[in-house]
């Protein structure tokens, strides 16, 4: 489904903006936002005649739709020499690049590199993944693409604070543009319910690609002593496993949930829906929820597009205080607890299931404050960063080529 969005009128001068970065129809959260932000920025704009660079692993070929005009093999060097080339002979404006280091090559994903150091445009980096603690090897391919960067976007304000203190890269290169979400309306979840069969039970949801990170064993083992309490209680589980995950542990960790179902007696409460869904039916299933579950096992998280996606439909949530939902959730916009402590989490689903008004007020801040990041306004933002970049930049000669033999 693609999202309608008003026209933005761009810029007469930013005519030509190219997106690198995976793509839909990849399973995977990096080709969700690239492809939810070109749409945004790109298909509703008169001025911009923009373009996709997808980044493609070497397990599965992809049926794209005719907005990829290019594809890098994350393995091949010679592809992102390619890639720069067809960039520089395009005439682009702005390059805006998707940063996740598992997606690219090379030691943490340092291939990136050969299409960053040979490309004579001005680039725009989103980084995904900004860690307190790095490894060498991580910290220094980061900070090689921060270098190359013009400059560099984050979707929190932490995330900023660690770019500048941990990465030491200059604060004004770095803008905080929040993570986009579709528009919809503030509903009622019993109004989506009766499609899930779920119609008449309180509903607890946890989407998203299934890896062992997602600590929804977590949840099931908090599940008993809230379904003695409340028995109409139902616990969905929504995506399918990663396909990284899949193919190197095949559906252990789904198959491992599975019979943690069947030992704590759940099975009347907890389903699973093993697939990848399209904007418009994950919406329908965040809509039938009471409660939004992140139970994510890893502090460093600096951003979850499923968080981001449940604040956007005024969701009541609880989560583990990995770093984005320490700054999503605060001023009562949320529930947090502790990593692994089954109980405060049992605790706080049951208060939220006997306190209807704190519910709410929940919902109602959620809803409010994320309007900002419906993805229109996300991509004025994004228009903002361009313009200034491009106010900015100056040729003074290329770029300094990349070694060939790395």
């Amino acid at each position: 489904m693609r999202i309608n969005v008003p026209k933005i009128d761009f810029p007469k001068h930013i005519r030509k903006v190219i997106f690198v970065g995976t793509y839909l129809p990849r399973k995977c959260g990096i080709a969700t936002f690239t492809y939810d932000l070109f749409h945004a920025m790109s298909e509703e704009s008169r001025y911009c005649d923009s373009g996709v660079i997808a980044i493609n692993d070497e397990k599965e070929e992809y049926a794209y739709p005719e907005d990829v005009v290019f594809e890098i093999n994350q393995n091949d060097i010679q592809s992102y020499r390619a890639a720069s080339d067809y960039i520089n002979l395009s005439a682009m404006d702005i390059v805006c690049l998707q940063h996740e280091f598992s997606i690219f090559g090379g030691l943490a994903g340092n291939n990136i590199n050969q299409l960053l150091g040979n490309i004579e445009n001005p680039i725009v980096t989103t980084l995904h993944t900004v860690t307190t603690n790095p490894e060498r090897v991580r910290r220094e391919s980061l900070l090689n693409v921060a270098n190359l960067s013009t400059a560099l976007v984050v979707m929190s304000n932490q995330a900023k604070e660690i770019a500048i203190r941990v990465y030491g890269i200059s604060e004004n290169k770095i803008y905080v543009i929040p993570h986009g979400i579709p528009d919809v309306p503030f509903v009622d979840s019993s109004f989506y319910k009766e499609k899930f069969n779920v119609e008449g039970r309180f509903v607890m949801l946890t989407f998203g690609l299934l890896n062992p990170n997602k600590g929804i064993e977590v949840v099931l083992n908090a599940l008993p002593e809230v379904v003695e309490k409340y028995p109409k209680v139902a616990y969905l589980i929504l995506g399918s496993t990663h396909p990284k995950v899949k193919y190197e542990q095949g559906e252990e960790y789904r198959l491992s949930l599975q019979r943690l179902v069947k030992k704590l007696k759940l099975e009347k409460h907890v389903f699973f829906h093993n697939r990848f869904v399209e904007i418009q039916e994950l919406c329908e299933f965040i809509g039938a929820c009471d409660i939004y579950i992140t139970p994510y096992l890893k502090k460093e998280q600096i951003v979850s597009g499923s968080l981001a996606y449940a604040f956007g439909m005024g969701k009541a949530i609880v989560s583990t205080p990995y770093l984005y939902a320490q700054e999503m959730l605060q001023d009562g916009r949320g529930k947090l607890f502790d990593f692994g402590d089954t109980r405060a989490l049992s605790n706080s689903i049951i208060e939220l299931i006997e306190n209807d008004a704190l519910r709410e007020r929940m919902r109602k801040k959620t809803y409010e404050l994320s309007r900002n990041m419906i993805w229109k306004e996300v991509a004025k933002q994004y228009c903002s960063v361009f313009e200034r970049v491009l106010g900015k930049y100056t040729i003074s000669g290329k770029r300094k080529i990349l070694q060939k033999n790395l």
